[in-house]
């Protein structure tokens, strides 16, 4: 009994209602459904939505439905429906053949309005827009009715079926659910249902220039496909009222029931379609799938997995309440992911030349380097070694600070799985830049030799230059800053113009010959990177940096 007290305790309070309406014969089911609009990429937050929904599903052994809501034909694309579709099977939601569009539903969506209509419920409003605003009123003040409201319903019928036959311009007439003007719920205020919209549709074409809106359509949707459980957004609580208005006027039976659920909001990152869609229009970024957005295909790319991200998901939880999480969970996740997954590569990002002075001239050896120390079962690899090597500039400083351990005159380090070296000087172009650091090296120092005899404390990450690879690299960072404000004065965003570096000459080991899109390493000291899908070719890779190894969020344990 115990036990099945800690189950109940452990679960979410969308899995303890759904537990209620099954154990009281509410339904015998589970079946969810994730609805996105075609007008957009799928964000971070989609992606909660979606594994929530999924979850759900595959929990209680029930369906789970992709349906797109795609209502609005004016903001509508081909290209946003096909992008939906690969996130949410990336993401390892399984809809299978449950592949649904909401405008397949507009002749039953419009004899739910021809009933509606009948049993005086709905009716034909000849108000323009801004004249419907101003008789629904406000929080304070209750609505008007209108000078419309109480034609016949034959007059209804008929006036309907002309809006559908294109007999009235764009926006001069609406149908308008028959509820109650002077309820405290604005939403229920005789909600305009339908309107005339001459637009061609991407799935229906130019069958239809009458539209439902989505307070209407979406209830409908969900009855059809006999889902039990509309999940949503808390912004869609005021709205229940309607929905369940909707589905029991048009007498479906067994209706689904809506449960409201909490955002998820991640600082500094941008997710408001209107603000990415004028970063791309305005090249600020690379489209919709630049890795500095958090758009689900702007993750992938920048080399996110499916694992992480379910990952962040669980860690954020269901809850009822809205709240900001720190983009650092995020990066906590992608780590946790990979540390045990993909190899420890060596890559140079801002190379100096290495010269070791008394290594044999023309001579490469190779040397065992294990792929991942945290896990053997990644086996090793052989990277060559010579005379020349890249290090990273900031390995090496003519006048060291306090606590400097790594390369300056005198100093002995270690070659990460190679040998010892000292310092003994450098070479500089005419503005003072070190172009070449020269040490020597004690072969009895190699790695994995038993050499036990002095200690250092400095130990450094190089790469041979003879077999080295040039590559490109970008770092990024976020793209605004919350901390001074996501949006300026004038309502734009308060774009970082750090959010991207790209390094052009890079050096790797010849390791990553045959790296393919996504493939992604753990570089030394330089964290996480990622084969760029769009711009990388076999002769010139590019890597985008997944994260950094530094990590500022930490999980309780």
């Amino acid at each position: 009994m115990e036990d099945n007290k800690d189950e109940i305790i452990s679960k979410n309070f969308i899995e303890q209602e759904i537990d209620k309406d099954l154990l009281e014969g509410v339904y015998n089911h589970v079946q969810t459904r994730f609805p996105p609009e075609p007008n957009g990429y799928l964000h971070i937050g989609h992606a909660k939505s979606i594994l929530l929904n999924y979850g759900l599903a595959k929990k209680y052994g029930g369906k789970f439905n992709l349906r797109f809501d795609d209502t609005n034909p004016t903001k509508e694309k081909t290209e946003f429906v096909e992008s939906i579709i690969e996130d949410v099977k990336w993401l390892g939601a399984e809809f299978d053949d449950r592949l649904y569009f909401a405008s397949n539903y507009f002749q039953e969506m419009y004899d739910c309005a021809v009933l509606l209509i009948k049993k005086g419920k709905a009716f034909v409003c000849d108000l323009t827009a801004e004249e419907i605003r101003e008789y629904r009123g406000d929080f304070k003040t209750p609505g008007k009715e209108s000078p419309y409201r109480n034609r016949s319903v034959e007059e209804n019928l008929k006036m309907f079926e002309e809006m559908k036959e294109g007999k009235y311009k764009d926006g001069e007439k609406v149908l308008r659910a028959r509820i109650d003007m002077s309820s405290p719920n604005i939403n229920m205020r005789d909600p305009v249902i339908y309107r005339v919209a001459r637009m061609t549709h991407h799935n229906t074409g130019d069958k239809w220039c009458i539209y439902p809106m989505y307070d209407f359509a979406h209830p409908i949707e969900d009855a059809i496909e006999h889902i039990t459980h509309s999940i949503c957004t808390l912004e869609f609580e005021d709205h229940r009222p309607l929905y369940d208005w909707v589905v029991k006027e048009c007498e479906f039976e067994n209706p689904p029931r809506q449960i409201e659920f909490a955002k998820l909001y991640l600082t500094n990152v941008v997710t408001g379609k209107r603000y990415i869609k004028k970063l791309v229009e305005d090249n600020i970024v690379d489209g919709w799938e630049d890795p500095r957005l958090v758009s689900i295909a702007a993750l992938r790319r920048r080399g996110y997995t499916p694992e992480s991200l379910r990952m962040f998901v669980d860690l954020v939880g269901v809850s009822k309440a809205n709240s900001s999480v720190d983009y650092a969970m995020l990066e906590y996740c992608i780590r946790e992911d990979l540390k045990l997954k993909r190899p420890r590569m060596m890559a140079i990002l801002d190379p100096v030349k290495l010269v070791i002075d008394n290594y044999p001239e023309d001579t490469t050896e190779y040397l065992d380097v294990a792929n991942n120390l945290e896990n053997p079962e990644l086996g090793e690899r052989k990277v060559p070694f010579g005379k020349e090597l890249y290090i990273e500039r900031e390995d090496f400083m003519e006048e060291p600070i306090k606590k400097y351990f790594r390369l300056f005159p005198g100093n002995e380090v270690r070659l990460m799985n190679a040998y010892f070296v000292t310092c003994t000087g450098c070479e500089k172009d005419e503005n003072g830049n070190v172009t070449v650091v020269h040490c020597t090296y004690d072969p009895e120092t190699k790695s994995g030799s038993g050499f036990e005899g002095r200690k250092v404390k400095g130990t450094i990450h190089w790469v041979a230059a003879a077999t080295a690879q040039e590559v490109e690299c970008r770092l990024y960072e976020n793209i605004v800053d919350e901390e001074k404000g996501k949006l300026n004065e004038d309502g734009s965003l308060n774009l970082n113009p750090n959010s991207l570096t790209v390094l052009k000459h890079c050096y790797v080991e010849p390791s990553f010959e045959g790296a393919r899109a996504y493939d992604s390493f753990q570089f030394v000291r330089n964290g996480f990177f990622c084969v760029d899908c769009k711009d990388s070719t076999p002769e010139h890779l590019v890597f985008n940096r997944i994260v950094s190894l530094k990590s500022s969020f930490k999980i309780a344990k």
